[in-house]
């Protein structure tokens, strides 16, 4: 379970005449996320999508507020709660020069896997992201699609718990897209406790349990797809956010 109470991210920026300015990515959030769910966290960009799921990734800190994962702290616990988590980020940039079985070897070794359970991580995971054509190319070489599949594989050698992935299908085409997506289901079947950003509302009204919708750093709802829907009297999500929000947003 990852609980998150009352989080606020600030940054200052330089306004006019160089004047600081306070602003707030995240205001106020919180949610739980269950074993066995896929939780969407859906907004427009600029919405503070990027900068939560970083901060429940460990890799940024809240200005206030808590965020827990099995009832542990970052604080007190980042290494065990790390090796529980598998974070995906389109910042997130490989090695181009490894092939693609080379940086699954080395991720593995990270996370303290012995020879022989790599050995049959890497089969389990190339059967299924169908990358036995490429596994040995260079990472550099490859295709937008090869490559992402590539970094959520990366992100599954461990057998993580708790996947946290930040728009994991943006620019792919629709084979890579149903490739990812349905891996992101079967690892729900396993009662993995999922995080999902995107901005297609679509697909997450397709594989989300619930979602919540996102504006300027603030939660505006969270539910399920269909009781958005009905709540709002709309067909789809993409509707009742404009609903929602009135079309305002931050871009």
């Amino acid at each position: 379970m990852i609980k998150v109470e009352n989080v606020n991210k600030k940054f200052i920026k330089l306004g006019k005449n160089k004047k600081k300015i306070e602003f707030y990515a995240d205001n106020d959030i919180s949610f739980t996320a269950y074993d066995g769910e896929i939780l969407g966290i859906l907004g427009p960009n600029g919405a503070g999508k990027t900068t939560l799921l970083r901060m429940i990734a460990g890799i940024m800190t809240p200005t206030s507020g808590k965020i827990t994962i099995d009832n542990l702290n970052y604080k007190d616990n980042e290494i065990e709660i790390k090796k529980k988590v598998a974070f995906l980020t389109g910042n997130t940039k490989l090695y181009k020069d490894l092939s693609a079985y080379e940086l699954l070897i080395m991720c593995g070794k990270y996370y303290n896997m012995n020879k022989n359970n790599i050995e049959k991580r890497i089969k389990e995971l190339v059967n299924i992201f169908d990358m036995e054509s490429f596994l040995y190319q260079k990472i550099g070489n490859l295709s937008t699609g090869q490559i992402q599949r590539v970094s959520i594989a990366r992100c599954l050698m461990h057998n993580p718990k708790y996947y946290i992935l930040d728009e994991p299908t943006s620019g792919l085409d629709i084979i890579s897209s149903k490739v990812i997506l349905d891996t992101i289901k079967e690892e729900k079947e396993k009662q993995k406790c999922i995080l999902y950003s995107t901005h297609y509302m679509e697909e997450a009204d397709n594989i989300c349990d619930r979602v919540i919708l996102v504006n300027r750093g603030k939660i505006i709802i969270i539910g399920s797809p269909e009781e958005i829907k009905k709540k709002t009297k709309t067909n789809n999500l993409r509707d009742a956010f404009f609903v929602l929000t009135g079309g305002i947003t931050n871009e």
